[in-house]
């Protein structure tokens, strides 16, 4: 999925709630969501802490299924889709980025980027040779034997993004990628990850820096679980 078709959106959203209990009450983080991304597309999601960011990302990345609404990746309706498939489509289209970078502490940076081809059933041959490729493209092939701990905050985002990318998604998810970085190491991740897009990834960046916010060809702000602006409504 590098690519959705040209009849259609890569991403559709009508009507997506998404409801948490809390104490006795209900806390509406997603409050009838509507929204389309086309492929290849750059936008950046803002709104105080809160607001449903993340979860209006979580929802679009399968990590998270609505309780009302349609969610079509691709003109597929997700909300049909069992676990499993739906587990499949997110290896093979989506990736994420964390702030927290989610690496696996035990495991190398190379074994930590091989992880999505091995859950894909990639033969160790190819994954060595793809995750040899995805290193050295990111300036990370002397840190392959290296664990998370021995990496600084850049270079472990780096070998995340190395992680979220392997598989050539069409589609990759950041939740404030520069949030544990210092501002020289978010803005070499910022410009990564614009590089990416300038491939044909479509990008979806939830940021509190309205800095990194503003650098979006089309930007939306979520507050109270509602989109209350977008730029690119209707483009």
């Amino acid at each position: 999925m590098n690519a959705s078709s040209p009849d259609g959106p890569l991403i559709s959203l009508s009507g997506v709630t998404r409801t948490y209990p809390v104490g006795g009450s209900h806390v509406h983080a997603l409050d009838g969501v509507d929204l389309t991304v086309r492929a290849g597309e750059y936008l950046s999601i803002m709104g105080p802490s809160g607001s449903g960011k993340s979860t209006l990302l979580h929802v679009i990345g399968l990590l998270d299924r609505p309780d009302t609404g349609r969610y079509l990746l691709d003109g597929r309706d997700t909300g049909t889709l069992p676990d499993r498939e739906q587990a499949a489509l997110r290896l093979h289209h989506i990736g994420f980025v964390f702030q927290f970078f989610h690496l696996i502490p035990r495991l190398t940076a190379a074994e930590n980027v091989a992880l999505p081809l091995e859950l894909a059933g990639v033969d160790a041959a190819g994954a060595a040779a793809r995750v040899h490729q995805a290193l050295a493209e990111l300036g990370l092939e002397d840190r392959a034997g290296h664990r998370p701990d021995q990496l600084s905050g850049g270079q472990r985002q780096r070998v995340a993004i190395a992680r979220a990318t392997i598989m050539q998604p069409g589609i990759l998810l950041a939740d404030e990628p520069t949030g544990n970085l210092d501002r020289h190491s978010g803005a070499e991740v910022v410009e990564l990850l614009e590089e990416l897009n300038g491939r044909g990834i479509a990008l979806l960046v939830v940021t509190h820096d309205p800095v990194i916010g503003e650098r979006a060809r089309r930007r939306i702000r979520v507050e109270d679980g509602t989109i209350v602006s977008d730029n690119g409504a209707g483009s």
